[in-house]
């Protein structure tokens, strides 16, 4: 008897890393799957993209996916919450809600994270872009499920800040969306700025340039100290 137990204990020991290997294979899958629908999503929009083109950016076979996600629209959603998730990953590691930050500072933190995310995955922006074209269901469903939250956090500390005469008086949502432009210039507009300068939108010194001219516009010499990073930003 003690002699079964011990070797189902060693099994169980045994077991345990090749669970915990599978368990990573299956989160990377899923990453994966969710970066490729993504690029498919921007490049289509939802009615133009299909599973089977995301399995086939893969190399997969379709039914993988669809055990995954199950419908089309499952997966889009997926995809907004898996980039969302990335963006405040970032936002936990170098600008904490119980961060000791003054509230312009995080707020920098913040957006240069946002603008570090769209530089290494511009296809992110323009997945974005293609539902803001039409109300549909999927917009709603983004505004109450992945910005309400992201809103939740930002509009206090630009309410915080303009209170201290650091940012102009206006309605803070305002504010928020000339950041989301300014974080998206780069990946909106960096095949228009090569064909008309010649500057590349992936050169790490035009990224550090460009980041520059917004930290020093809108931020000033309130923040000044340790730069926002922005030169680790890199194709996934």
């Amino acid at each position: 008897m003690a002699k079964s137990a011990k070797l189902k204990s060693t099994e169980e020991r045994r077991g345990r890393p090749r669970k915990r290997a599978e368990q990573q294979r299956s989160l990377e899958t899923r990453g994966a799957i969710l970066d490729a629908a993504i690029t498919e999503f921007a490049e289509r929009g939802f009615e133009g993209a299909s599973i089977r083109a995301i399995a086939d950016r893969l190399g997969l076979q379709h039914p993988l996916i669809t055990y995954h996600y199950r419908s089309k629209d499952v997966l889009w959603r997926a995809a907004a919450e898996h980039a969302f998730a990335q963006i405040r990953a970032g936002w936990d590691t170098l600008a904490p809600e119980n961060s000791d930050l003054p509230p312009l500072a995080r707020l920098r933190e913040e957006y240069a994270t946002l603008f570090r995310y769209t530089v290494a995955f511009p296809e992110f922006h323009r997945f974005m872009r293609q539902e803001a074209f039409t109300n549909n269901p999927r917009l709603k469903w983004a505004a109450e499920t992945v910005l309400a939250p992201l809103l939740g956090r930002l509009i206090p500390q630009i309410v915080a800040a303009q209170k201290q005469g650091l940012l102009p008086a206006v309605d803070p949502i305002l504010f928020h969306y000339m950041m989301v432009s300014l974080t998206a210039t780069l990946s909106g507009f960096g095949p228009e700025m090569r064909a008309t300068s010649g500057l590349s939108a992936e050169n790490a010194k035009v990224i550090e340039a460009y980041w520059r001219l917004v930290d020093e516009t809108v931020f000033g010499k309130q923040t000044r100290g340790k730069p926002a990073r922005v030169n680790d930003a890199s194709k996934r």
